[in-house]
């Protein structure tokens, strides 16, 4: 089976110019990913699109039925910038009752999704030059977030070995008199890695080190591990550091709500504030219809994560068996979130049917979704090649699919 590429129409040119700072960068290339494989769907197209991250699953109904209870009560007028009194101590409560952490609601954000929420902080505390470490694989956002507000992504590559966990030996070679950040990322997107107690207390010792530099913990995936260890955050294990973390989650993968749009942060009063004010001249506060079914995913019953959980297990261990299976293809087998990471290494410099030579991972994935109709998302879009990206947060029938296609198309290669 051919899958031709969509026919995108090109923009014409303005006769005005865009700022010299969105020339450092990039759209998201997993969002344009997943655009790319939606147009091809709307043209007739078979694909099977494994590159977004987001829950197959509905938003729970207790879930639903509390935003529907909201607007009947008529709650859908403006509210505090970032983040209901209501919304903000069942936050505080959250953290209290899963991670042991004690906060006020002064020292809590809400903002449209985690990505605003992290997005807000840089913008509030970057100068011109200003340097953030960021481990490779990263989340794509980070360095362009990071670029946006005239910072300097420091990006520090982690090895496959080390199941792509940051060391602290390279952490602390990183950082110097301009670094402002850290940014830790665990479950990771998009190599699904965690974190031990031991990894991060080792990583904590450095920035002990470092008190010039914040550490944004991004916490999204928190509830999506299947190792059967306890998750733990940074700020748990070295309390000692809370005067500059920002732990930064949400309610759009546990609780599949990714178009509710709401994130939340947790950190320095200082920090909050600012932040508030970031948010205050750009989207104002977050839907308030949202902010309610937030307050119930939080406070309601919390026994779906579980079973959801099961159900990511089985299709991750499904998937890691089936491409260690495929000549030229080997896949680790990562403890969270809902990513496989497979490396592509031993299929660079081959050639495809059309005689086209995959020279990168980039090159790979056009070749699945052109030739094969999966669409997955390159490694070098998250740092560190050559690898590809595929989510497993859709159906086991979908998963075996795509599994069958890259093997069709791996054994095609010459």
């Amino acid at each position: 089976m051919t899958v031709a590429t969509a026919n995108l129409s090109p923009i014409p040119a303005p006769s005005w110019s865009l700022s010299q700072r969105l020339g450092a960068v990039k759209p998201s290339p997993s969002m344009a990913m997943a655009r790319l494989a939606s147009e091809m769907k709307a043209q007739g197209q078979e694909v099977l699109n494994l590159a977004q991250g987001e829950p197959d699953f509905d938003t729970p109904a207790n879930i639903v039925e509390a935003a529907h209870r909201a607007i009947d009560r008529g709650e859908t007028r403006y509210t505090t910038v970032d983040g209901t009194p209501a919304l903000k101590k069942a936050i505080v409560e959250k953290f209290k009752r899963e991670n042991d952490l004690a906060f006020t609601p002064a020292q809590i954000s809400v903002g449209t999704g985690g990505k605003q929420v992290i997005f807000n902080a840089f913008a509030a505390t970057l100068d011109a030059g200003d340097e953030v470490v960021i481990p490779a694989p990263y989340w794509v956002s980070y360095p362009d977030m990071v670029a946006l507000c005239d910072g300097v992504p420091v990006v520090v590559p982690t090895r496959e070995e080390d199941a792509f966990k940051l060391h602290p030996e390279a952490l602390d070679a990183a950082i110097t008199p301009r670094t402002k950040w850290l940014v830790l990322n665990s479950p990771s997107n998009p190599t699904g890695s965690v974190y031990s107690a031991d990894e991060l207390a080792a990583l904590a010792r450095v920035m002990r080190k470092h008190p010039h530099v914040l550490i944004l913990c991004d916490d999204i995936y928190e509830h999506l591990v299947y190792s059967g260890d306890r998750f733990m955050s940074l700020l748990q294990v070295d309390p000692s550091l809370g005067d500059r973390v920002l732990i930064v989650n949400g309610v759009s993968k546990a609780y599949a709500m990714t178009g509710w749009r709401i994130g939340y942060g947790a950190g320095p009063q200082a920090l909050i504030a600012a932040m508030a004010t970031v948010q205050s001249q750009s989207t104002s506060n977050p839907s308030s219809v949202s902010q309610a079914a937030a307050i119930e995913a939080l406070n309601g019953t919390q026994g779906f994560i579980a079973e959801h959980n099961l159900v990511f297990r089985d299709r991750r261990d499904a998937v890691v068996a089936r491409l260690n299976e495929i000549a030229g293809l080997r896949c680790i087998c990562p403890d969270g979130a809902f990513y496989v990471y497979p490396s592509c290494e031993g299929l660079i410099g081959r050639k495809t049917p059309d005689g086209r030579t995959i020279n990168t991972d980039e090159d790979f994935v056009a070749y699945l979704l052109r030739d094969h109709g999966v669409a997955a998302v390159h490694g070098g879009a998250y740092g560190l090649s050559p690898y590809f990206r595929l989510s497993y947060a859709t159906s086991m029938e979908i998963l075996n699919d795509a599994c069958n296609r890259i093997a069709a198309a791996c054994q095609e290669l010459r």
